[in-house]
């Protein structure tokens, strides 16, 4: 009996030691005290990570488009050699042409309260019939004002007045790790929201198809879940302001599969109110032959940096000759900010048109030379 009082003693006097030493619920506590040496940075933990508002804002003035081509369009597009023999005699007509109106559907943003529409070019390129619903489920038909291929932009217009619009971002100021919505009806699956954030800027893809060399590719880059009937929808904020035209996915299945592409809005704009005003847009070039500087080029070419855009020619009688520019100067700046590749000097020179003048911070042989230069139409 002693012993077993003894024993219990000694374990009572343990499981009291253990307690005490990691368990008090106080502020006197080890534990306790460890957890408030931990400071979070005040952006985190006050961060409630909750995109309500950004949604509610931005989704009624996303819109959906159906874009269908009629059958006589069809068939102009699709025509028959043949015809020009036996005219439109059905009996002659090539059986193995196939004239079948295209169809498709996609996502447009409302760019002003009286009824433009900023839109991929690819979701209306071979339609010729147009229809917006909105979200609050009206239906309009819809005109196209004009488009941009080598951006992938197209402008619509519809019969209606006081449309919710959305604030614009300045996307030069967009940075990676920043928090994304993207907006629109993918899969036909109306007034979707997907989240994520921005995981790289000018991004070049290769993906609009350009024969001149004028395509502009300098898109922002998230994770947010995008697929096909988002094109043309809003990639917003997290204050639910317009940063960009979802345009693109990667993909090797035609269904997302962890990154998607958007149209910077500082580009969007210049393109979108020039084709408002005037029906079409006139970018502004340098006359230039650009690459990428590669370490072969820093070695062979003796160049003073490693980032920038390198000028491999400059064409005959361009605006970049006229100012001075010569072969191998490095470009590492456009109107007083930095340039480290060619998508984001394109980011910069798409949002200008003919006519304007921009200031290029050139590295020449080491020295930093300022040259200002008036852009031109393309030839």
């Amino acid at each position: 009996m002693l012993s077993g009082l003894v024993g219990g003693l000694v374990v009572l006097l343990g499981f009291w030691m253990t307690d005490s030493a990691y368990a008090p619920c106080n502020s006197d506590s080890a534990a306790v005290r460890l957890v408030s040496n931990v400071h979070l940075p005040s952006n985190i933990s006050g961060a409630t990570f909750d995109f309500r508002d950004a949604a509610a804002r931005a989704m009624p003035a996303v819109v959906h488009i159906a874009a269908k081509e009629s059958p006589q369009e069809a068939e102009r597009k699709g025509e028959d050699p043949w015809s020009q023999f036996f005219g439109d005699d059905l009996f002659f007509r090539n059986p193995f042409l196939d004239f079948r109106p295209r169809e498709g559907t996609g996502s447009g943003v409302i760019y002003t309260s009286d009824g433009y529409i900023v839109t991929n070019n690819h979701v209306v390129e071979h339609a010729d019939v147009l229809e917006v619903t909105t979200f609050e489920n009206k239906r309009y038909k819809a005109q196209l004002v004009g488009t941009y291929p080598e951006s992938d932009l197209a402008v619509l217009k519809i019969d209606a007045q006081d449309l919710p619009t959305l604030e614009f971002a300045d996307s030069d100021e967009a940075q990676i790790g920043q928090w994304v919505l993207a907006i629109g009806n993918p899969l036909n699956l109306t007034s979707t929201v997907t989240a994520g954030i921005i995981s790289a800027r000018g991004r070049d893809i290769d993906i609009i198809r350009d024969r001149q060399g004028a395509a502009i590719e300098s898109f922002i880059q998230t994770d947010a879940a995008v697929n096909p009937g988002n094109s043309g929808g809003a990639l917003v904020d997290a204050d639910g302001r317009l940063l960009g035209i979802n345009t693109a996915i990667a993909t090797r299945t035609g269904f997302f599969q962890g990154y998607s592409f958007a149209i910077p809005i500082n580009v969007v704009r210049n393109i979108v109110d020039e084709i408002i005003e005037n029906g079409s847009f006139r970018r502004g070039f340098l006359g230039i032959e650009i690459a990428e500087i590669t370490p072969e080029d820093v070695e062979d070419l003796g160049l003073p940096v490693t980032q920038g855009v390198l000028v491999v020619r400059v064409s005959e009688g361009g605006a970049a000759q006229y100012a001075g520019v010569l072969p191998n100067d490095v470009i590492v700046g456009i109107n007083g900010k930095k340039v480290k590749s060619p998508p984001e000097l394109l980011e910069h020179l798409g949002s200008t048109k003919a006519g304007d003048a921009v200031t290029l911070k050139i590295n020449r042989g080491g020295t930093l030379l300022d040259i200002p230069v008036v852009l031109k139409p393309a030839d």
